[in-house]
C-alpha cells in the first residue's frame, strides 16, 4: 500500500511540474527573447515553484524560522497555479474558436504581442483578486446549525448541544492565534459535547510541539469533554507523536475505540483510513467496533473521510460526523470532491442515519477557500 501511495504522489508532482511548466511558457511568450527582464521572470517563478517542499524540509530540519515565509509563498503559489492554468484554458479555448470562426474585434488581433502583454497583466491581476478575497473568506468560519432527531432515550436528556469542528490543520498556515479565535467561538456556544473529527494537525508535528500551538485546546469548555479521531494528516505528521501531543492537550482521541459518556450514548472513534498506507496497519471494521456499542444508547461515530456510508446504516449509527473533503476548498476543486464521495459537504439523511460531512474551518495548502465556507457545526440532538 505505501507503494501505490507514493507512485500516487509521483504522479501528482509528475502533473503539477507538467501544468507549471505549462504557466511558464505562457508567461514567457509576453517577453521579448532579448528582454533583460526574462532572467529574474524566470527566476521568480522557479523559486515560488520550489517554495512548498523547500520550506517543508526546513521545517522537517529544525529550521522554522526560515521555513515559515518558504510555506506561505508556497502555499498562495498553490492557489495561483490552479487559477492561472484555468485561465489559460479559458484564453486558449477562445483562441481555438477565432480561428475557426472569426470573432476577435481588429484591435485585438493588430498588434499580437501587445495584446499577449495586456492579457498576461489582465489575467495575473484578477488571480490576485481571487485570491485576496478568498483568502478572508478562509480566515471567517460561518456557524452551520442543525436540528436532529434521534428515536431512542438519553437517559433524562431530552437534548444534547454537539459543537463539532473538523480540518483544522494546525501549523504553520493555521497558528496559534487562529486556534484560540476558534476556541472562542465554541465556548461562546456552550456546548455539552465537543467533536473533532480529524485532521487537527497539519503535517509536521515536532515544531508544532516546540511552540506548543495546540495550547488553545486545554481552554476549550464542555460538560460531557473534547473528543477527536485521527484524519491523514496526522499520519502524514506521525501519528503516533500527533495523538499523544493532543491527548497532552486534553483531546481525547478515540482510535478505533468506544467510549459510553455516562450511560448516557455512545461515542464511536474509527481511526483514519491512511492507517493502511503510512503504517500498514489495518483499521477495524465498524461491524468490529460495534459490537462494544449498546445500540439502545444514542450512537455518534467519527471518521475522518466519508466513504461507504452504507456501512454506517447497517450498524445501526444514530450520527456519522466527517470531514477531510474541504468540499475541494477551490472552485472547480468541488466537482473532484463531488465525483469521489456521495457527499462532499453538507446534511444527509439515509433511512434512520443522520450523516454530516462539514467543508472544515482550516486549510490545507493554499490558505484560500473559494466557492465555500469555512464552519463551525452546532447540532442540537434531541431525542425522543
Amino acid at each position: 500500500m505505501k507503494i501505490k501511495f507514493f507512485s500516487f504522489f509521483f504522479l501528482v508532482l509528475i502533473l503539477y511540474a507538467v501544468i507549471t511548466y505549462a504557466i511558464y511558457l505562457k508567461g514567457k511568450s509576453c517577453f521579448r527573447h532579448d528582454s533583460p527582464w526574462l532572467l529574474l521572470y524566470g527566476s521568480c517563478f522557479f523559486l515560488l515553484s520550489a517554495a512548498f517542499p523547500l520550506g517543508r524540509i526546513l521545517e522537517r530540519s529544525g529550521f522554522s524560522a526560515i521555513a515559515v515565509p518558504f510555506i506561505w509563498a508556497g502555499s498562495f503559489w498553490f492557489a495561483a497555479v490552479v487559477y492561472l492554468f484555468l485561465s489559460i484554458l479559458i484564453i486558449d479555448l477562445f483562441r481555438i474558436g477565432n480561428a475557426l470562426f472569426p470573432f476577435f474585434p481588429s484591435f485585438l488581433t493588430a498588434d499580437p504581442e501587445r495584446t499577449r502583454r495586456v492579457t498576461a497583466w489582465v489575467v495575473c491581476a484578477s488571480v490576485l483578486m481571487v485570491i485576496f478575497a478568498g483568502y478572508i473568506n478562509a480566515r471567517i468560519p460561518c456557524l452551520t446549525t442543525l436540528h436532529l432527531t434521534v428515536h431512542k432515550r438519553c437517559g433524562d436528556l431530552r437534548s444534547l448541544h454537539i459543537v463539532s469542528v473538523s480540518d483544522i490543520h494546525l501549523g504553520t498556515i493555521v497558528g496559534r492565534a487562529r486556534l484560540e479565535k476558534i476556541v472562542e467561538r465554541i465556548n461562546g456556544l456552550d456546548p455539552d459535547l465537543v467533536l473533532l473529527p480529524g485532521d487537527l494537525l497539519d503535517e509536521d508535528v515536532t515544531s508544532l510541539k516546540r511552540e506548543d500551538l495546540g495550547e488553545p485546546f486545554k481552554h476549550i469548555r464542555s460538560r460531557f469533554g473534547v473528543f477527536g479521531v485521527t484524519g491523514n494528516h496526522e499520519y502524514i505528521g506521525g501519528v503516533e507523536k500527533a495523538c499523544a501531543y493532543l491527548n497532552s492537550c486534553q483531546v481525547m482521541m478515540l482510535r478505533d475505540q468506544v467510549h459510553k459518556v455516562d450511560d448516557l450514548f455512545c461515542l464511536v472513534g474509527r481511526e483514519d483510513r491512511s492507517s493502511t498506507h503510512f503504517a500498514s496497519k489495518k483499521r477495524k471494521t465498524l461491524q468490529e467496533l460495534m459490537k462494544a456499542v449498546d445500540t439502545e444508547l444514542p450512537v455518534i461515530v467519527m471518521d475522518h473521510q466519508p466513504f461507504h456510508l452504507d456501512d454506517v446504516v447497517r450498524n445501526q449509527v444514530d450520527i456519522q460526523l466527517s470531514g477531510h473533503t474541504h468540499h475541494g476548498q477551490m472552485w472547480p476543486l468541488n466537482y473532484i470532491t463531488q465525483g469521489i464521495f456521495e457527499i462532499s459537504r453538507g446534511y444527509m439523511k439515509k433511512d434512520q442515519t443522520h450523516i454530516y460531512v462539514s467543508n472544515g474551518v482550516g486549510t490545507w495548502g493554499p490558505p484560500v477557500r473559494i466557492g465555500n465556507r469555512p464552519e463551525i457545526v452546532e447540532i442540537f440532538l434531541h431525542f425522543e
